[in-house]
């Protein structure tokens, strides 16, 4: 018999014989919510110090911000790996997806556009002053 516990989200309703056993629902978004806490304090203390090396706050900052969605997408959405979260899984890969393709489609339609702008050489702007 497979220990089914850990096949879940914090959170997650529970099937009768393991109700018992588990955490009240408001104490998992309670630790969740400490925690999340926790971090946002701590991404706020990263930001203002200047105990860290300069170039490591930026990094310093991405774990945080993945770690923090870590946190929701498990005590808040409640995914897992188990078979129960396989569609809510593909459907966060498919809109991170779109959220990537539309981030970078963005970037490359701005840099293109910068480097396709008329800018008036200096000459040209000498030019204009004279006359």
């Amino acid at each position: 018999m497979t220990d089914l516990r850990y096949d879940r989200a914090p959170g997650d309703i529970p099937s009768e014989e393991l109700r018992a056993s588990s955490l009240p629902e408001a104490l998992i978004y309670t630790i969740g919510l400490v925690v999340a806490f926790v971090l946002t304090a701590t991404s706020f203390w990263i930001a203002n110090t200047s105990l860290l090396w300069p170039g490591g706050v930026g990094l310093g900052l991405a774990v945080l911000a993945i770690a923090q969605m870590g946190i929701h997408l498990v005590f808040f959405l409640h995914l897992t790996s188990g078979p129960d979260s396989t569609n809510n899984i593909l459907a966060l890969a498919f809109g991170l997806l779109i959220v990537f393709v539309v981030v970078t489609g963005t970037i490359w339609i701005v840099s293109d556009l910068n480097d396709n702008m008329l800018i008036p050489s200096r000459d040209l702007m000498n030019m204009h002053i004279q006359h």
